[in-house]
């Protein structure tokens, strides 16, 4: 197998731990002009010490130990959702994997898997971006087939915003009946802590809060590259390492923006919808590989968006 790696450009995201993983399963990896080369005779379980809980170191360790001949531990191992889900898949096949959502995660190879039909759970990160964006302009929201739990985190920020949430089985209602107001402190961590998938998004939201925020990113190096388009909309954002210390303002302007990445690209669609004037948002292929057609998910809302081809 031959592979190139890619994604959005937020800073050094080693692969490291997902490679020193698969050879300890009996990979043999190759590495040249920017490919690899991936080479299986014969996968034997191991002991996976992760040295970071990496959903994707996770997740590659998961998805290869359920076909190595023997038991395989992964510890420190990421306790997102998601992990819980592919779990949940993996088992339906015919797989053996027990322990997700706890720091060990335990798997008894197979010789085979069988096909199966799998409902994958809400996008608690696309709920989040539509729960800020009813936040910061002002509206209401009513959020359908969510699961509650996967949403805590940053149903908390929006309450310490001054937002007005309601809770059920599987939906939530924001409402923003007043000013919003700046919270003092968000720092992204791991699962359970507030997402880093949702640092940007929250961030729109604070520059147009009343006060002060500081916002401290944990997870990745470089994932700021939206702030310089949001001053260009009028924000007030410092930033010294990984903290973002933001000034609300009492309102945004229309501006030609680039989306750099998929979330700050999510960022900058949040902070158009309430910016005085037109904005104008490029490079949106980083927001499509996200969202599935947020622009129609938000003119369903209410907002005036549309695609220009």
């Amino acid at each position: 197998m031959l592979c190139q790696t890619g994604g959005c450009e937020i800073g050094p995201r080693p692969i490291d731990l997902h490679l020193k993983a698969l050879r300890e399963l009996g990979v043999k990896i190759t590495e040249s002009h920017g490919f690899l080369e991936c080479e299986v005779i014969k996968l034997q379980g191991s002991e996976i010490l992760l040295d970071y809980p990496s959903v994707g170191a996770t997740e590659n360790t998961m998805l290869i130990a359920v076909m190595a001949k023997g038991t395989t531990r992964i510890r420190n191992a990421a306790k997102e959702p998601e992990i819980i889900d592919l779990q949940n898949y993996l088992n339906k096949m015919g797989a053996k994997v027990l322990g997700a959502g706890t720091s060990e995660i335990i798997i008894e190879g197979v010789d085979k898997l069988h096909n199966v039909e799998h409902k994958i759970i809400p996008d608690r990160i696309v709920a989040g971006t539509l729960a800020v964006a009813g936040a910061i302009t002002g509206g209401e929201v009513l959020l359908k087939n969510v699961i509650v739990d996967h949403m805590k985190p940053v149903i908390a920020k929006l309450k310490e915003a001054g937002a007005f949430v309601i809770e059920k089985d599987n939906s939530v209602k924001i409402n923003m009946p007043n000013s919003i107001k700046a919270v003092e402190m968000i720092k992204t961590l791991p699962y359970p802590g507030f997402p880093t998938d949702m640092q940007a998004q929250f961030m729109s939201l604070m520059t147009v809060a009343k006060g002060t925020s500081i916002i401290t990113e944990t997870v990745f190096e470089n994932r700021y590259k939206h702030v310089d388009e949001l001053t260009r909309m009028g924000a007030k954002i410092k930033i010294d390492g990984r903290v973002a210390v933001v000034q609300g303002v009492k309102k945004l302007t229309g501006a030609k923006v680039y989306a750099k990445d998929l979330r700050g690209g999510a960022a900058l669609v949040l902070a158009g919808l309430v910016a005085d004037g037109v904005t104008m948002i490029d490079n949106i292929k980083h927001i499509d590989r996200g969202y599935d057609e947020l622009d129609k998910m938000l003119e369903k809302l209410g907002a005036y968006i549309y695609r220009i081809d």
